[in-house]
């Protein structure tokens, strides 16, 4: 299976573990049961086959509806290498595509290793109490107040991360469910005051590195959020591999894939 597929395929099984589907045709949304926009969504029901652009309307309109029930906003994600032409389709049916950002991976062994400042010291998360930490950085650091995860005891379930400065947590970052050997690393996320310290590549790295270690990951991926973001993930080892695409129904939550 090509890589594209290979991701997009494990996306949506790490997904399914946690949240309730709605499969319709070539797209499958996925509700989860907290009330949290960015939890549910939709991804493509199956990477790496061709798709009947005529079946695009009534799965997007099944999707919208399921989602409408229970008032919430629907986003898309899609690998582009995966289902090529899905996310024009869905676009000409109403959706914006807010950003097509740079899909990049490493796989096992190939983390550049980070050496430490000192001061600085990295911990894999192993109680809720520390979760708690990791939840405050991260809603200081995206000033969001929704930015909560629950504590995951099992590592190929997902984890985090978190930084400390001199014993004060300043920085996170998280890995998703591991399916197919396959692991996203999202929610990097660094206290504004403590930012320009390479403590963003520091908690990637390791994160990245616990999934390998810990959650049986044998490939992980991100998205970068700017220019920035993602010079410090090629400077680690991360490598373009794919296009992400992201979308969103007009209003709700839209300015936020932006």
């Amino acid at each position: 299976m090509e890589i594209a597929a290979r991701i997009a395929s494990a996306q949506l099984q790490g997904r399914i573990r946690s949240r309730r589907q709605i499969v319709a045709g070539p797209l499958v949304g996925l509700l989860h049961d907290e009330d949290v926009w960015y939890l549910s969504g939709a991804v493509a029901a199956d990477p790496g086959t061709a798709f009947d652009p005529e079946e695009v309307p009534w799965a997007l309109e099944t999707i919208r509806q399921a989602f409408a029930a229970e008032n919430r906003w629907l986003s898309v994600e899609l690998i582009e290498e995966a289902n090529p032409g899905l996310a024009e389709v869905l676009a000409a049916h109403g959706m914006t595509i807010a950003s097509r950002p740079p899909l990049l991976t490493v796989e096992s062994g190939g983390l550049r290793a980070m050496e430490l400042p000192d001061k600085v010291t990295v911990s894999v998360v192993e109680s809720a109490e520390d979760q708690a930490k990791v939840d405050a950085v991260a809603a200081a650091a995206y000033e969001s107040d929704e930015l909560a995860s629950p504590f995951q005891p099992d590592p190929a379930n997902g984890g985090s991360v978190l930084v400390r400065w001199d014993g004060v947590p300043v920085a996170t970052a998280a890995w998703t469910a591991v399916a197919d050997g396959v692991t996203e690393v999202v929610a990097v996320g660094t206290l504004h005051e403590y930012r320009r310290r390479g403590l963003g590549a520091i908690a990637t790295s390791a994160a990245a590195q616990a999934a390998f270690d810990r959650g049986g990951a044998t490939l992980a991926w991100l998205t970068p959020g700017d220019d920035g973001a993602d010079r410090v993930y090629r400077g680690i080892g991360f490598e373009p591999t794919a296009t992400a695409i992201h979308l969103g129904d007009p209003g709700g939550h839209l300015e936020q894939l932006l």
